[in-house]
């Protein structure tokens, strides 16, 4: 049995003011459909400025929407094929 390397290639993008870090991931998959999600984070008044951290949790927070999603589409894609309906395990 011959295996096939398959590569999926994730993008993160942030924007960044003094208290907001807003994040983008997206995948694009070997069929040409890509998949976007979005994550957010604010920082408190009263914490200390660290644009690492904030990045951090936006991008794990869109990470993790992008991971929802792509279990929504793959059960969407078994429903299709299969004609009867998958249920989605969430992480």
């Amino acid at each position: 049995m011959m295996h096939t390397a398959v590569g999926w290639h994730v993008e993160l993008e942030f924007q960044e003011d003094e208290t907001h870090t807003r994040a983008v991931a997206l995948v694009r998959l070997p069929d040409g459909t890509e998949v976007r999600a979005h994550g957010h984070a604010s920082r408190h008044h009263t914490d200390a400025n660290q644009p690492r951290v904030g990045e951090e949790i936006a991008g794990a927070r869109a990470l993790n929407e992008l991971a929802m999603q792509m279990l929504t589409k793959a059960h969407g894609e078994i429903d299709q094929a299969s004609g009867r309906t998958s249920h989605p395990i969430h992480v």
